[in-house]
């Protein structure tokens, strides 16, 4: 079978624009976190049992089943990077759709907690009496 050699190289451009215009990278939010912490919330959407076990320093927990609920908890003239699992886990996607709806600024942090873990950077783990 041949493949179509039909290539939208325009389309090609847009997508990946559009893309690096709301993706964080694991690099990025470090040095956002050392430099600029002031301009950004850190969200992780993932279920409590793993926040309390390990998460990144300064982020703040709004489980993605509550997210609608505690969208005060974010700010709208900072932008807020959502995080879940893996690169698997959509849902910090599917936070960001939310948090975009209902006008904050918004980015997902590509490879979640887990790529932030790989590269051995800082994580905070918190007791469940807090």
């Amino acid at each position: 079978m041949k493949e179509n050699l039909t290539f939208d190289f325009q389309k090609a451009k847009e997508f990946f624009l559009e893309e690096i215009s709301f993706i964080a990278s694991i690099y990025e939010l470090k040095k956002l976190i050392e430099n600029e912490i002031e301009s950004i919330n850190i969200v992780d959407v993932r279920k409590y049992d793993d926040y309390i076990d390990g998460h990144i320093p300064y982020a703040i927990h709004i489980p993605y089943e509550s997210l609608e609920e505690h969208l005060v908890m974010l700010e709208k003239h900072k932008v807020n990077i959502v995080y879940c699992y893996d690169y698997n886990c959509k849902l910090a996607h599917k936070a960001a759709y939310k948090i975009a709806e209902n006008s904050y600024p918004v980015k997902v942090l590509n490879g979640g907690f887990h790529a932030w873990k790989k590269m051995n950077y800082d994580t905070i783990k918190t007791s469940s009496d807090d």
